[in-house]
């Protein structure tokens, strides 16, 4: 056991997670149980992984110097991204400044964080992607309509779940997505690329010495946003032939970009069984996808993450087949309002065995499509029952909530 005095001392060694959200937890568990002092950030002091950590440091972690600032203060011996692509740029940013292993280059992070960068790589290197355009000012934009066919998806390139995206069927539309998406753009910055029909699915890998040592793949689900996972749900639909395309695609580009070890995460789409890619992040997903992860394989994930990041081996590394069917559930409502209470149907109860809520009754909900209340993992017993159900599970474990409506009245 830790005295006081080696916490304020230099006998323990301290590792910095660039941020500290709900989705941290399991990081800042197994930081914590690899020995070190967690020093998490973040300019959300509410946020509810600073409770776990031995120390909180307020700053944004999107800003890399200001992640750099807290680092050189604390006197950190490793670095670790938290679920969010800004952290990973920055984590990178930090590892390289002060010399510390575990992570790519800034210049690598910033290519596979930012989609314009990415579809710009992808093009050149071969790699399965949609055709793209990348824009840094709206008049220019509009080329994007001679040269794509629709329909388009337009994204700001900085960001994730879903946040300025949106789908164009015509001409009419075209302008008003482009300028939305320039808005929500930290760095105004936009791609625009063509619209692809099929299944959509992750595909979370541990690179090894740059090949890839362990996969997972799931079916992602949506709920009142087409554009923002709410579960994710194991095994998936994708055939053999696929996995084994996205091992190729993925060591491929860990050759092209000499990838450091750790995960490799992305997102594709299936379409006659061929396997598009369309985002990859080097950190964690959110919403506890890595306990979905450690649940249906027993691998130990957030360690490995925790590991590589710090530039440690990971003695257990290995493949492992997934040991039953499960999903992982973010408990949404379906309008904006004050929240009352959460509901959960009692055929679906007994098959909940884990979860994370941070509710209150009276919570404000303004926009239903992105307001998470908690997270449960369910297990089936049979694959067919649970891709039956999993799609309405939001209608079976929601958050009941007032609509201002009924408030008012």
């Amino acid at each position: 056991m830790a005295s006081l005095s080696d916490f304020m001392g230099n006998n323990i060694p301290k590792l910095l997670i660039a941020g500290g959200g709900y989705a941290d937890i399991p990081l800042i568990h197994a930081a914590k149980a690899l020995g070190y002092r967690v020093i998490t950030s973040g300019n959300r002091p509410e946020d509810m992984g600073h409770r776990e950590s031995d120390l909180y440091c307020p700053g944004d972690f999107s800003d890399p110097d200001e992640m750099l600032r807290i680092a050189k203060e604390q006197r950190i011996d490793a670095v670790c991204a938290c679920c969010n692509d800004f952290s990973a740029i920055s984590a990178a940013y930090v590892a390289e400044k002060l010399g510390l292993p575990g992570h790519d280059s800034y210049e690598t992070a910033l290519t596979l964080h930012h989609k314009d960068r990415y579809r710009s790589f992808a093009e050149r290197s071969g790699i399965p992607t949609p055709r793209a355009c990348g824009f840094v000012d709206p008049d220019e934009a509009a080329v994007a309509m001679e040269k794509l066919c629709f329909p388009l998806i337009v994204k700001p390139v900085d960001l994730t779940g879903g946040k300025g995206i949106n789908r164009v069927d015509s001409r009419a539309e075209y302008m008003s997505a482009v300028k939305q998406a320039f808005d929500r753009s930290r760095s105004k910055r936009i791609v625009v690329e063509e619209f692809i029909t099929g299944t959509r699915h992750g595909f979370s890998a541990f690179i090894s010495q740059g090949r890839v040592a362990f996969h997972f793949c799931d079916n992602e689900h949506y709920h009142l946003s087409p554009y923002l996972v709410s579960a994710a749900s194991t095994p998936s639909i994708v055939p053999d032939g696929a996995v084994e395309e996205l091992i190729r695609q993925s060591e491929r580009i860990c050759e092209l970009l000499a990838l450091k070890d750790g995960i490799f995460h992305v997102q594709f789409i299936l379409h006659d069984d061929v396997p598009t890619i369309i985002e990859i992040c080097r950190r964690p997903p959110g919403d506890l996808y890595i306990k979905l992860v450690q649940h249906a394989t027993g691998v130990n994930y957030p360690e490995w993450i925790v590991r590589a990041a710090a530039g440690l081996p990971c003695p257990d590394l290995r493949q492992e087949d997934i040991k039953g069917c499960f999903v992982r559930h973010c408990v949404m409502g379906h309008s904006a309002g004050r929240l009352r209470d959460l509901r959960i149907a009692p055929e679906v109860e007994e098959r909940i065995f884990d979860g994370l809520h941070w509710w209150r009754t009276g919570d404000l909900v303004l926009d239903p499509s992105t307001h998470k209340h908690g997270i449960v993992f369910l297990k089936y017993d049979d694959v067919e029952q649970m891709r039956r159900e999993v799609d309405s599970l939001q209608n079976a474990i929601f958050a009941d909530v007032a609509p201002f409506s009924d408030q008012i009245a």
